[in-house]
């Protein structure tokens, strides 16, 4: 999730990037398999007629009966576990008692946290039976984050990451969102280094042991503009084309990094674990 908290902005204003050991790798382990395997769960109830308020519910009741807590409720105001954005909404979408339909595209963002660390994952939901330019759209996703992970390690920078998820990302004639972008993250929810999703290999901060942060691409079918609704929440596309994200959690090694948030089910990828 794309927030910006206030010992981020004093950490970025003095330069500096926190590193953690395996303290905090532990700490993230935790928290990243329980943020997965929540939205493993929620993959059963992502279907025609489900309203994105029930699966609001059904993620909140998870956290409360695994001793964590959604990070996002009464964050800044916001008052729910989950952002559910459908099609033209490029993030932080509020659950609602409108249905989804057959052929809607959803993407659900959750952070739990458990004993102070922050798990924040991301990942598509196709509503039944979906058209083939957002079969497409989410292919293509899911390759910009993976080619993201592979540049993160040491010896390389956050421009290689940006870099090679913009290069996937505008070969396919898509396009990646400026607005919001990955950030640092452990025990603050949304701390430095900030990931941009486009740059130039060899821009951006040096990647080190002990860097943990969120990658979390968000490519539209159309341009890549973006305008905030009157809720002040909802980011949609300027063209009304349709958008997609995934997100991982991740921990830079000393030979290359970690993702917390691996789905054990093998579910991150909703079309790879259809066609399994």
């Amino acid at each position: 999730m794309t927030f910006v908290d206030a010992p981020a902005k004093a950490r970025r204003t003095a330069g500096v990037i926190p590193l953690h050991g395996e303290e905090g790798f532990e700490g993230m382990r935790k928290a990243g398999a329980l943020t997965a395997r929540a939205l493993d769960i929620l993959t059963e109830y992502v279907e025609p007629g489900v309203p994105t308020a029930t699966l609001d519910k059904i993620a909140y009741e998870f956290a409360r009966d695994n001793g964590a807590v959604p990070a996002t409720i009464f964050y800044k105001g916001y008052r729910h576990s989950v952002c559910t954005s459908i099609n033209h909404v490029v993030c932080h979408g509020i659950p609602d008692v409108r249905p989804l339909r057959e052929g809607d595209i959803v993407n659900i963002d959750l952070t739990l946290v458990v004993d102070g660390w922050h798990g924040d994952s991301s990942r598509m939901y196709p509503v039944g039976e979906i058209s083939r330019k957002a079969e497409r759209l989410i292919e293509v996703t899911y390759q910009t984050i993976e080619a993201g992970i592979a540049m993160a390690k040491p010896g390389n920078t956050s421009g290689d990451i940006g870099a090679a998820i913009q290069a996937i990302a505008e070969a396919e004639r898509m396009s990646v969102v400026r607005d919001f972008v990955g950030h640092g993250l452990g025990k603050l929810f949304h701390d430095e280094p900030n990931i941009l999703h486009f740059g130039t290999p060899g821009g951006g901060v040096p990647l080190r042991p002990g860097m943990i942060f969120t990658i979390e691409p968000m490519i539209n079918l159309g341009r890549p503009h973006v305008k905030i609704l009157s809720d002040g929440w909802t980011a949609v596309t300027r063209d009304r084309t349709l958008s997609s994200q995934c997100e991982h959690s991740i921990g830079i090694t000393e030979t290359g990094c970690e993702i917390f948030t691996l789905s054990p089910g093998g579910l991150f990828n909703p079309l790879a674990a259809r066609a399994a």
